[in-house]
């Protein structure tokens, strides 16, 4: 047994007061022991340009500012060093520099979701001030405290070259006014993000706010026997201890598996360490999370299930008690043909294990909730209003509600468009415990996490043991995959069970298999959950397939590109699912765009990708979009899709202006459930396509009665639906003559060099999208896909060890910085889907599904070993990522 509680700071902080020079005004504050620079900014001054991404760790760039005129990282210096100092932040910049920086980022795509440019942007200021004429690598090596987790820093080095030249008295060219499709018109309120004045929830202030902080359980597994919340009680400003006995309604919430309880309680085991205990709420953050500190939890420590192996045995302790199946979550089988036939009749047979490892989303921004009570005059009945930065804020608004045991009509929920998702915030995080507590308490209450609160709580990319065989025939067209997939889904279901369906359905890639035997079983233990993340499968089995080939080619004797060529699918051809592929697409148009390269190269890897659209598999996928016209210069698009930095509102802006010829201006974007727009999450790489036909059709209804004569001041107050629903999908597996498990498809094939050192020295990325909607922001997507893959190619891996998370800060994730980057050179293929707005597919995850396998057939031709488990920490390109000591070691010419 155990009874733990952790240090709590001295009640009595007097702190001592501050002078210095902020933004060219004297100012003084009093500041309290350990507060930082970026708390007295953001609590005592109001600025919030600096952002609050990893403090105190100062490993993301997130909160520079300038002191004295050099960047420095303000969550991680103490406020009492800037005594007698020059503090300038994005707010003291003088209107030019502000509004140049505004326009060089924006119109060079730097800015996706936008949490860490203000941050950039900062350190951009000082690094041109320095040096007026900066070259891409002195920018690159410049940025190194930066970290951004959308763009692949491409486009920010472009952005920093530009506001370079517009410094130097150059002409900066003209935007985009008309915002069609096709266009590359500007990121919509990109110049906000930039600026910093774009308000994210931790920057909202509402008045009379309390703050909530959450005590999580410090074991993985263990039986809670007690929780002593007096000693939070007894702190000054402590308004309210909450914990499982105090929810009204359900305490288990859950998009598929209602199996995450918001509160554990006593008498129950934890699952995992990400598990809530309790709720404090008080009068301001300090306090909160002081408090939450000083709870004491009495244990019953018990040993934890840490290995999907270890997890099926018969006699292992069941994660669910309740479930009849065990520990096993869920099992997807794909079987067509005779696979064992064909394994023996073929001409060569390759058999091999696949590794792959947990990962963190490392989305800059937080989790943060704000949550709202009130009371209408017309019933006196309660209502909350939520301000969310989930990925679907109906299924929010829907779990929110079990819980507190209302109707859903009396919650709104508003998106807040967030700093970077990923899949990450699909699930609920922490808003039915901010709005319980705000229900509770009668006052409005928010709620934001750390970045070691964040590790803890949200799912991560699922680990995932891939052993796959195949056979190909003398001329290397394949006969046969036979594969056994087990992913490690971690303590709740959360969207596991079709993370492994997916990588079920996907397992044989964009390739002809006539005879295919696949199971992929997710399975709990008391590790984090596995969830939703870029990929959702498919990279994972992509890595497994794609070597194979790698394989079999080398048997065969011919080399990557031409094994890939003689498998890939043609239209009529049949899918892993079973899926008939009857409408056009642009695989072997990818191919054809990369094979100079491929062959060109001294060291290269070369890998195709396909990943659906949609979520299928017998799930409608629905779009809806409502036009409201509001003034006769305001039409506001409201969609149940999230802006999350992929560039959602933009299209919705573009295919409006497309549809009606109302210029860009006139349009607003937002989404919440004020509306009947549930569309269900922002996953899938669906929300251009299902937001695009919702809004192309709304905008169409708009325009005819624009072109019967009447003016936008005429219609104020009408509204425009748009409605699309993909209700045709059959579930995997089913028993049907002509499955069809999803709407479409995007594709790719990649092709990564390598160096004479074994350093990246190349990506170049050719994917059929079907049209291109706005070439800057889908350049952007792509790149940030092709960095988060090379991360996970390479050096990207949070770490577990039994049960318990030892990936303490950001550094220790190995995410790339702006220097470690490759070149990256995209080029679209569009080959138009005849259902899709315009022909386009998503895009948003397909980037990163054939990086992976691409660099380690790089490393196999550099070096001759075939890698099979990721991350492949142990190759030269690693290394030289990694260490900065490392020095090459040159392959062998012998």
């Amino acid at each position: 047994m155990a009874s733990q509680h952790h240090d709590t700071p001295a009640s009595e902080l007097t702190g001592q007061v501050v002078s210095f020079e902020l933004n060219a005004q004297s100012v003084s504050v009093r500041a309290l022991a350990g507060q930082s620079l970026l708390d007295v900014l953001r609590d005592e001054f109001g600025i919030v340009s600096p952002k609050r991404g990893c403090a105190p760790q100062g490993q993301c760039g997130a909160c520079t500012v300038l002191v004295d005129g050099r960047p420095r990282l303000s969550c991680a210096m103490p406020a009492s060093k800037v005594a007698g100092r020059r503090v300038t932040t994005l707010e003291g910049l003088p209107a030019e520099i502000r509004g140049q920086l505004a326009e060089s980022f924006v119109r060079s795509g730097a800015c996706q979701c936008g949490f860490c440019i203000p941050g950039i942007a900062m350190r951009t200021v000082a690094l041109v001030e320095q040096n007026p004429t900066p070259a891409r690598d002195e920018i690159a090596r410049g940025l190194r405290r930066h970290l951004c987790r959308c763009t692949g820093y491409a486009k920010i080095i472009d952005g920093v070259e530009l506001f370079a030249r517009v410094r130097r008295g150059e002409a900066m060219a003209e935007p985009d006014t008309t915002g069609r499709v096709g266009t590359r018109m500007d990121r919509y309120r990109g110049r906000e993000l930039v600026l910093g004045s774009f308000r994210f929830i931790d920057d909202v202030d509402v008045p009379g706010s309390l703050y909530a902080a959450l005590r999580f359980s410090d074991h993985p597994r263990a039986l809670v026997k007690g929780i002593d919340d007096r000693p939070a009680c007894a702190q000054d400003g402590v308004v309210r201890v909450i914990t499982a006995g105090d929810v009204p309604g359900e305490r288990c919430v859950g998009l598929i598996e209602q199996d995450w309880p918001i509160l554990v309680a006593v008498g129950e085991e934890t699952r995992c360490t990400g598990d809530v205990l309790a709720v404090v709420v008080a009068r301001d953050r300090r306090t909160a999370r002081a408090a939450a500190g000083a709870i004491v939890v009495d244990y019953e420590v018990r040993t934890p299930v840490t290995s999907p192996e270890d997890a099926l045995k018969a006699d292992a302790p069941r994660i669910h008690p309740a479930r009849a199946d065990g520990n096993l979550l869920s099992r997807s089988i794909v079987r067509r043909g005779s696979v064992e036939a064909a394994f023996a009749s073929s001409a060569h047979v390759v058999e091999h294990m696949y590794t792959t490892q947990r990962v963190e989303h490392m989305f800059l921004e937080p989790e943060a909730c704000i949550a709202m009570p009130w009371s209408p005059d017309d019933d006196g009945a309660r209502r909350l209003k939520v301000l969310s930065q989930g990925q679907g804020v109906f299924d929010d608004r829907r779990q929110i509600a079990s819980v507190l045991g209302w109707d859903a009509d009396r919650i709104q929920v508003q998106l807040v468009s967030n700093g970077g998702a990923f899949g990450g915030k699909e699930d609920l995080s922490i808003q039915a415990q901010t709005a319980l507590a705000a229900v509770l308490c009668r006052q409005p209450v928010k709620c934001t996490l750390t970045r070691t609160e964040s590790f803890r709580l949200h799912p991560k990319r699922h680990p995932v043991r891939i052993h796959m065989r195949a056979g190909c025939d003398a001329d290397g067209r394949l006969t046969a995959v036979r594969a056994r997939i087990v992913g490690d889904t971690g303590a709740y279901a959360s969207v596991g069970g079709k993370v492994l369906e997916r990588a079920a359905g996907h397992a044989t890639g964009p390739y002809r298999v006539p005879n295919v035997d696949i199971e992929s079983s997710a399975v709990y233990t008391n590790n984090p959950p596995g969830g939703a993340m870029r990929g959702f499968g498919v990279n994972h089995v992509a890595f497994a397939m794609e070597g194979m080939l790698d394989l079999l080619a080398d048997k065969v004797g011919i080399d990557g590109w031409e094994v890939r060529w003689r498998n890939a699918l043609d239209q009529g051809d049949t899918f892993c699912t079973g899926q008939k592929l009857t409408k056009p697409f642009g695989l072997k148009k990818t191919l054809l765009a990369v094979r100079d390269t491929y062959r060109g190269e001294k060291y290269a890897g070369i890998a195709c990708g396909v990943k659906n659209v949609g979520l299928g598999t017998g799930a409608p996928d629905l779009g809806k979009a409502v036009l409201t016209v509001d003034a006769d210069d305001h039409v506001t698009i409201r969609t149940g899709f999230t802006e999350m930095g992929q560039g959602l509102f933009t299209v919705c802006i573009q295919t409006a202006c497309q549809e009606t010829r109302l210029p860009p201006g006139v349009f607003r974007v937002t989404t919440d459930t004020s509306a009947d727009v549930d569309c269900g999450q922002t996953t899938a790489s669906r929300g251009t396509v299902l937001a695009g036909l919702a809004v192309q059709q709304a905008a169409r209804n708009l325009r005819a009665d624009l072109d019967a004569g009447k003016t936008l001041t005429d219609l104020v107050g009408r509204q425009y639906r748009g409605d699309y629903a993909c209700t045709y999908t059959t579930k995997l597996g089913a028993d049907v003559p002509d499955p069809k498990t999803h709407l479409t498809y995007g594709f790719a094939t990649q092709v990564v060099s390598l160096d004479d050192d074994g350093r990246l020295k190349k990506v170049v990325a050719a994917h059929d999208v079907g049209k291109v909607i706005n070439p800057t922001l889908l350049e952007g997507q792509i790149e940030g896909a092709i960095h988060m893959g090379l991360g996970y190619a390479l050096t990207e891996e949070f770490v577990v060890e039994g049960g318990c998370v030892q990936s303490k800060d950001v550094n220790s994730l190995g995410i790339l910085r702006a220097h470690d980057m490759p070149r990256v050179e995209v080029i679209f293929i569009e080959e138009p889907d005849p259902e899709t707005p315009y022909g386009a597919r998503g895009v948003g995850e397909i980037g990163l599904v054939p990086t992976a396998p691409a660099v380690a057939g790089a490393l196999a031709a550099f070096d001759g070993i075939r890698r099979t488990r990721l991350p492949m920490r142990d190759s030269p390109a690693a290394r030289a990522i990694m260490d900065p000591r490392w020095q090459p070691s040159r392959p062998s010419t012998a």
